[in-house]
């Protein structure tokens, strides 16, 4: 396994793209480390903003993404543009990879394997709201929240994001954090109308699940939960990750990334 002095692996001959999905209420900025890294090692990366996210123009609030699929648009078409015959690993980080999910749903041709860190990994027989709602997270600090407007919405406030997502980041990182953090929404009311990911279609694409031991918001023993409950190819583990392992742990997770890219495309 990667450790924090590895080498990011190089790229393969016909290089790899890799597709970076954030979490909620981030944007493709939080990859920053993370693809510096991997193109530096010869990957090919997108870290693409969601709608109304990260430098997006659009806003959640002026209804410019109403559903689940909305939001996660710009993945969709990233990877729908793909050329004929090139697929891509998708890597979602925290809620990303509901929307990591989703793609490889609506496009498993084209993922050639989809990666969560740290993420909502969902099953294909439950609900697709199923693994948000039984998160175990309870304490949600000073976060901001309105279940009165649709879609309902939250806002990370900055203890919650030192204490149950940053603990172990550095500094910088919490600081950018704090300065680009966007009201997100986790879209249960509107994935609660669509029938679970297919067996067939997300259930047949290759997943590797990267544990971040450290976690305080999706903790490790929910990480492997979720692991148990949908097969994976591969586990991999970064003991001393956060629940931001592209923060506190960027060489490792891109030593990880840079791995499943060159073994599995």
């Amino acid at each position: 396994m990667p450790s924090s002095t590895a080498v990011v692996p190089t790229a393969a001959e016909a290089s790899s793209r890799i597709i970076l999905v954030h979490g909620t209420g981030h944007g493709g900025w939080c990859w920053y480390r993370v693809a510096t890294l991997l193109r530096a090692a010869g990957h090919r990366v997108h870290a693409p903003d969601l709608a109304a996210f990260g430098a997006d123009a659009r806003r959640l609030r002026d209804d410019d993404a109403p559903t689940f699929d909305d939001y996660s648009r710009p993945l969709l078409d990233a990877v729908r543009a793909l050329p004929d015959g090139e697929r891509a690993v998708l890597v979602g980080h925290s809620f990303g990879g509901m929307s990591v999910a989703l793609a490889a749903d609506t496009l498993p041709d084209k993922v050639a394997a989809a990666v969560f860190v740290a993420a909502l990994m969902p099953d294909c027989a439950s609900p697709r709201p199923d693994v948000i709602e039984k998160l175990p997270l309870t304490d949600w600090v000073d976060c901001a929240t309105d279940e009165e407007h649709a879609p309902p919405s939250v806002l990370f406030g900055p203890e919650f994001m030192r204490r149950k997502l940053y603990q172990l980041s550095p500094e910088e990182d919490i600081t950018l954090s704090r300065s680009l953090v966007r009201v997100s929404s986790y879209y249960v009311d509107d994935m609660r109308r669509r029938p679970p990911f297919g067996e067939d279609r997300y259930g047949a694409v290759r997943k590797v699940y990267v544990v971040c031991g450290q976690d305080q918001a999706i903790v490790e023993a929910y990480q492997r939960r979720m692991i148990a409950g949908c097969p994976v190819e591969e586990v991999r583990e970064i003991a001393g990750a956060d629940h931001m392992a592209m923060f506190s742990a960027p060489v490792e997770l891109a030593g990880h990334l840079a791995d499943v890219a060159n073994t599995y495309t």
